[in-house]
């Protein structure tokens, strides 16, 4: 096969301005020729996925036909609303805040969630106390499957962690999920009553790994991003011009009442690290080619491709549509 050589850059875009311009078209395919829609809608949460969705859209399609909606709820950072903000405003866009926290309590998220968490942490107190789930990065060193955490912060920053048992970490995410489907219903019903379309804001690792939550954040009428690594989600952020304080923002969940990293919670190596890797595993190239340039032992990249082909394959699920059954 030819194929360039392995290199950390391998993901540089050459052309960035050709690849913003072929996006850009597609957008406008999809909106106006193909499904005959007036515009899009964009859930915008501050961070630089969604940003990029919005930035890419109004630079093609035009800020008077984007509609971005912010959703905050109880858990989420201040900083998320004031970046979405921010960032609505430099590119002209109407947006609109929508707080999710009255639906979410309706459907007894933070019940849910805390009920679970306490049989945990029985001294655990909602309404001073925060609380998240994280991953263990060393089981990508000895070849485990990964093992979450419960973490618990008091209101004196006293924090206290304990591997999460299995029911207790079902529960909590389920709870959790109601955060990703208020939003999925809050985009649509502005998309129906203006007769938009929604734009997904997932990259690549998000849907080829499962970092999505199935008719959640996974519901969108097109991704534009879904073939973008994370660091080329970077690279056209700086091209279209996204605020400086997005792009350099951590990526967050922004889903648990304490802070949480989408490294801490699913990813467990950095993006710099995590991209060229994930374009090795996917495109053929050996352990020991790898290995060569990241500086790496073959046998740690072998450890990483197999937690990524584990992600891929526990998770396939959610990328499957539904299953219509045939007659007979």
């Amino acid at each position: 096969m030819n194929r360039p050589p392995f290199s950390k850059d391998i993901l540089k875009i050459k052309d960035i301005e050709a690849m913003a311009g072929h996006l850009g078209a597609l957008l406008k395919e999809e909106i106006f020729v193909k499904y005959k829609r007036r515009g899009a809608v964009v859930g915008i949460s501050g961070g630089i996925d969604s940003s990029v969705s919005m930035a890419l859209a109004a630079k093609y399609i035009g800020a008077e036909r984007v509609f971005g909606v912010m959703m905050p709820e109880k858990d989420s950072s201040p900083d998320s609303e004031s970046l979405a903000e921010k960032l609505a405003k430099k590119f002209g866009v109407p947006h609109i805040v929508e707080n999710i926290r009255p639906a979410l309590e309706g459907f007894k998220c933070y019940e849910r969630r805390d009920e679970a968490i306490k049989r945990v942490f029985p001294e655990f107190d909602p309404l001073t106390d925060k609380s998240k789930i994280g991953i263990n990065k060393t089981g990508l060193d000895q070849k485990l499957p990964p093992v979450f955490h419960l973490t618990i912060i008091d209101k004196n920053g006293n924090q206290k962690s304990k591997i999460i048992p299995i029911n207790e970490y079902l529960q909590i995410v389920a709870a959790s999920n109601f955060k990703q489907r208020c939003r999925m219903s809050m985009v649509y019903y502005y998309a129906e009553k203006m007769h938009y379309m929604v734009i997904g804001t997932a990259n690549k690792h998000e849907i080829d790994q499962g970092f999505f939550v199935k008719y959640g954040d996974g519901g969108a009428d097109f991704y534009p991003q879904a073939n973008l690594y994370k660091t080329q989600v970077y690279q056209l952020a700086e091209y279209l011009g996204v605020p400086d304080e997005i792009i350099q923002r951590t990526p967050t969940t922004d889903t648990y009442s304490a802070e949480q990293t989408q490294e801490e919670f699913f990813y467990q190596l950095p993006f710099e690290i995590m991209d060229p890797m994930w374009y090795g595993f996917e495109n053929g190239y050996s352990p020991d080619e790898v290995g060569e340039v990241m500086g790496m032992p073959a046998g740690e990249v072998q450890i990483i491709f197999d937690n990524f082909a584990r992600k891929k394959k526990t998770t396939e699920y959610l990328r499957a549509n539904p299953y219509y059954f045939p007659v007979i």
